[in-house]
């Protein structure tokens, strides 16, 4: 079986994240087992994306987040909005992208 690998940016943020809710429940005083508890899971996957393990599920990370009150988009553009927004551009794209035949053109001269 072939081991997953993540580019270094994705490391990043799974950090930051980790770093960002680890810091959260710090601050509100928080034990990583009341916590757990909070969002239904154990305190060893609560500690796991606290150290931005990147197998852990994303939807914990951002119910943790919601938790916690952390903001990881803009305030001045609600989810909602932004999600409409989104979905608007999706859909007058093609609902099926194909890989192309065209060979790309090199600009290395």
């Amino acid at each position: 079986m072939a081991t997953r690998t993540y580019s270094p940016q994705t490391k990043d943020a799974l950090k930051v994240m980790g770093q960002l809710i680890s810091l959260a429940r710090k601050e509100a005083e928080m034990t990583a087992q009341a916590l757990a508890e909070r969002a239904g899971i154990s305190r060893s996957l609560l500690h796991r994306i606290e150290k931005g393990d990147p197998k852990c599920e994303i939807g914990v990370a951002f119910e943790l987040a919601t938790l916690l009150r952390i903001r990881l988009f803009s305030e001045e553009m609600p989810l909602q909005f932004l999600a409409d927004h989104l979905e608007a551009r999706i859909a007058v794209l093609p609902k099926i992208v194909r890989a192309s035949d065209i060979k790309k053109m090199s600009n290395d001269f």
